[in-house]
């Protein structure tokens, strides 16, 4: 493995961008690919069989273009697959996991509140993760279907997207939640409507700085870090050309070009 290959990232959407953004932040001279999976968009309520052989497919493409280690950029696809990407595929891969754990940390009221999609809610790694820090506080989840679709449109503000967010987010206030995990890559992206719904006083984590930290970790045991050097992104989809082109635009860079993903 050569250091100077890129690094491969995924999500089922652009709501893994969040996560691209801590990547690029830390390792400035790394090539960068990074797949939308949006023509299966999104993955909480498809099976984890589906989810996984989509995660195969996906990571498949990345190798072909020379990545050194693969992300799982997308916190449902990670509770699906990431086992079975690990067991297959040649190279590091490093998935996510809803931030209980610092939050539960962080709590001052004793109550964590957890936003996630129904897929990772409904999985067995969810439910370890739960079983491991729930005797150290109440941990109340809440399902948010339909806020991976606000984000995929770009709509982050509209009244929708607010009148969801608080549909969401006032269970958790009214249990006592005072730290808010954000349990999914495209809620970050509506981090200031849901600070704004939540109040100052709640505290929002997520995990893509830790992910980011995790990779370099990984990176500097297995194919080292790229030494200085121009470096970019490259992006795919696997949906409309122009609906992530637009979303790039909106979440990435006004430079940012895409591609089609090839058909399978």
């Amino acid at each position: 493995m050569d250091a100077n290959q890129p690094i491969g990232v995924f999500d089922s959407g652009v709501g893994g961008l969040s996560v691209l953004r801590e990547i690029r932040a830390l390792l400035p001279y790394e090539e960068l690919l990074y797949v939308a999976d949006s023509a299966h968009v999104p993955y909480g309520n498809k099976s984890p069989a589906y989810i996984e052989a989509r995660s195969l497919a996906l990571s498949e493409f990345l190798l072909g273009q020379g990545a050194k280690a693969i992300v799982v950029a997308c916190n449902t696809a990670t509770a699906a697959a990431v086992a079975t990407l690990r067991a297959r595929l040649p190279v590091p891969i490093v998935g996510m996991e809803p931030a209980v754990k610092p939050a539960v940390n962080a709590t001052r009221s004793g109550v964590v509140g957890v936003l996630a999609t129904v897929g990772t809610l409904a999985s067995s790694k969810f439910a370890a993760l739960l079983g491991r820090y729930s005797g150290h506080a109440r941990i109340v989840v809440q399902p948010c279907p339909g806020l991976v679709e606000q984000v995929e449109l770009g709509d982050l503000t509209s009244e929708r997207t607010q009148s969801l967010v608080r549909s969401y987010v006032f269970p958790l206030i009214e249990q006592g939640a005072d730290t808010i995990v954000l349990g999914c890559t495209h809620y970050p992206f509506l981090r200031p409507l849901i600070q704004e719904i939540a109040g100052s006083d709640v505290t929002l984590i997520d995990t893509g700085a830790a992910v980011a930290r995790q990779l370099v970790r990984r990176l500097e045991e297995s194919a080292g870090l790229c030494p200085p050097r121009t470096a970019g992104e490259q992006f795919w989809t696997s949906g409309e050309l122009a609906a992530l082109q637009v979303a790039l635009h909106s979440l990435w860079s006004e430079t940012a070009i895409s591609q089609a993903l090839p058909k399978e």
